[in-house]
């Protein structure tokens, strides 16, 4: 049984499940009827700075794979349909770079402002851990359903500490863009 996390709590994944090395990061919502909307889901891996060490620790649709292999956007989906995870992403903990202390999983709605789109157009949205070892669930956050004026939601984060990986579920919104984000962290 998968452990819920509500916004703002910390699990230490490395002492809870110990032998976890390779985790799907799976994410998912539905878009309520009568709307249509591409969202896609980007890592970044950042340093001990703040900021991530080149573009290419930047992981989403146009970079699907980190320089040192450890992370795999497995593709866009610009759809949503369906009931499980509508984007992935696979990490090999143990091969993350060392210099690489976080990973920050944000989850952007493509051409929000154009189209006037914004994450109070969709409910069930959520972010889970699965061990890949042996496809079990480790941890879900689910998003609360109020964020009509977000069109960018940092689902999460997983942090490198002294005592292991850290899962955060954070669930902050923002309307600066996926640019924004990068802006902050480049």
């Amino acid at each position: 049984m998968a452990i819920e996390l509500n916004k703002g709590n910390k699990l230490n994944l490395s002492k809870k499940e110990p032998s976890l090395k390779k985790v799907m990061i799976g994410l998912g919502w539905e878009v309520l009827p009568g709307n249509n909307m591409d969202l896609d889901a980007s890592v970044f891996m950042i340093g001990e700075n703040g900021k991530i060490p080149a573009d290419e620790y930047f992981v989403f649709y146009n970079n699907l794979q980190s320089p040192d292999g450890s992370l795999k956007h497995t593709g866009d989906n610009r759809t949503g349909i369906g009931d499980d995870d509508d984007e992935m992403i696979l990490a090999n903990l143990p091969a993350v770079n060392p210099i690489i202390k976080e990973l920050i999983v944000v989850v952007s709605i493509h051409d929000a402002e154009v189209r006037k789109h914004h994450f109070g157009l969709l409910k069930n949205a959520y972010i889970r851990l699965v061990d890949v070892e042996n496809s079990r669930e480790v941890v879900r956050f689910r998003l609360d359903e109020n964020n009509t004026s977000f069109t960018e939601i940092e689902f999460g984060r997983l942090k490198r500490e002294e005592d292991g990986w850290h899962f955060i579920a954070t669930g902050v919104g923002t309307a600066i863009g996926l640019q924004g984000y990068v802006d902050k962290y480049v």
